[in-house]
Parts: C-alpha cells; structure tokens; sequence
C-alpha cells in the first residue's frame, strides 16, 4: 500500500509536466539536428524536386507539408519563418496562407494545451489565491483577454513561443486562444507567403529573401494600427475608469 500510496504522486507529475518537457527535449535536439537543413539553403537545392513532387502529387503535398509545419511550430522546431517561405513558393499566396496560418495554429495549440495542463492550473490557483497587486494585475488581464491576445500576436517583436505559453500561465479558454491565434496571425503570414510566393524570380536572380520586409513602414505601420486598435478596448475602459473615480 504504501509502495502505490508513494508511486501515485509521481505519476501524476510524469503525466502533468511530461508533455512539456517532451516539447523541451525534442525542441533542444532539433535546434542543433535541423539548423543546416531547415534553411533556405535547403529550399533553393531542392526547389526543383518540390515543385515536381508538388505537380505529381498535389494533395498530397498540401497534407505533409500541413503536418511537417504542425510538427515544426507545436515543438518549437527551427525553420518556421523557412516553412511559411515554402508555403508561399508551393502553394501561392492566398491557399499558402491558409495552410500556413492554420499549421501554426494547430502547432500552437499543441504548446498551448502542454504548458496549461503542466502550469497553467496551478499557477492560476495561486494568483486567485493571492491578494493587492498581482490579483489586480490578473483580474485586469482577465478582463481584456480579447485585446491582450490580439496584441501579442500582432506585433513581430513577441516570439511566437512566448505568445503561446502566456496565454496557457493565464488559463485562458481555448476557444479564445484559437481563434486570437488564427486571426492574428494572418498579417503576418501573408508578408511571408507572399515573399515565399516570389522565390522563384529570387532564385532565378540568384539572391536571398529580404525577411525584414516587416519591419518597412508601408507593412509595420498598419500591422501596429491593428494592434492598437485591438488595444482600443482597454485604453477606453480605463479612460471611462478615471472619469468615474474622479465624480
């Protein structure tokens, strides 16, 4: 009895924390076993026999490059930016956007859900539990969910991986993740498919991707309008919040 009563706990731990630490591992072995082929190197040598596989088999490359893409964000596998660039160059711009915004998505739940089930629940407690300014700081991010998602997602200086394990630590509901996730994303992904679109006139040139393309004005600009505006919201509650604390 006491051999099982001690045994319990630690499967419990396995099962809570072994999801994230599986992503952790196999995202440590990847970033020094796929860093010299998930390139654009890589693409530009094999472009040829991707087209063709593309042209024989079109379904089914739709399919693997679905779940290579799934598989490369959900453990936080090198080369996303790389996938998104040949989502463009095999599949054009707008269904190369589909199936990389959805990818990522699918590929973000996974960490999502790890992280939330590993941390998220008891770090929850803890805050409920918790008074003065860290429950005021999370009832605040509870009450402005929708623009907090929103705005992590839209600006390009939060790394992807930050985006989704906040949002788990928040125990935010999934439906909410998901949906803030894909919509999100979107402007993002359309800069980079459309430039992956367009690989084959760089190749033919001989030259490289300009991947800062985001941070020019023309695209930055109306990518943070967007940001603000999701952040609209906020910036109006705790407007109409002052004016009521100074009747």
């Amino acid at each position: 009895m006491n051999d099982m009563s001690q045994t319990k706990p630690g499967n419990r731990a396995i099962a809570r924390y072994g999801p994230i630490a599986i992503i952790a591992i196999v995202a440590g072995i990847g970033a020094f076993a796929l860093r010299d082929y998930l390139s654009f190197d890589t693409l530009r040598d094999n472009r040829e026999a991707l087209i063709a596989f593309r042209d024989s088999h079109y379904v089914m490359t739709v399919l693997v490059f679905l779940l290579a893409y799934v598989l490369i964000v959900g453990f936080s596998l090198p080369g996303a930016t790389i996938a998104t660039l040949t989502g463009g160059f095999l599949f054009g711009t707008a269904l190369g956007v589909m199936i990389n915004v959805t990818g990522a998505t699918l590929g973000a739940t996974i960490i999502f859900l790890a992280a939330r089930f590993g941390l998220g629940q008891r770090l929850k407690e803890r805050m409920d539990a918790s008074d003065g300014l860290v429950s005021r700081i999370k009832k605040g991010i509870d009450e402005n969910q929708w623009s907090m998602l929103f705005s992590i997602r839209l600006v390009p200086v939060v790394p992807f991986f930050v985006a989704n394990l906040i949002p788990a630590l928040l125990v935010v509901p999934l439906h909410r993740f998901v949906i803030s996730t894909f919509l999100g994303i979107i402007p993002g992904s359309v800069v980079y498919t459309s430039v992956g679109a367009g690989l084959g006139e760089v190749f033919a040139r001989g030259e490289t991707p300009d991947l800062g393309i985001i941070f020019e004005p023309h695209i930055l600009l109306p990518i943070l309008g967007l940001c603000a505006l999701s952040l609209l919201p906020v910036i109006l509650k705790a407007v109409t919040g002052k004016k009521d604390l100074l009747k």
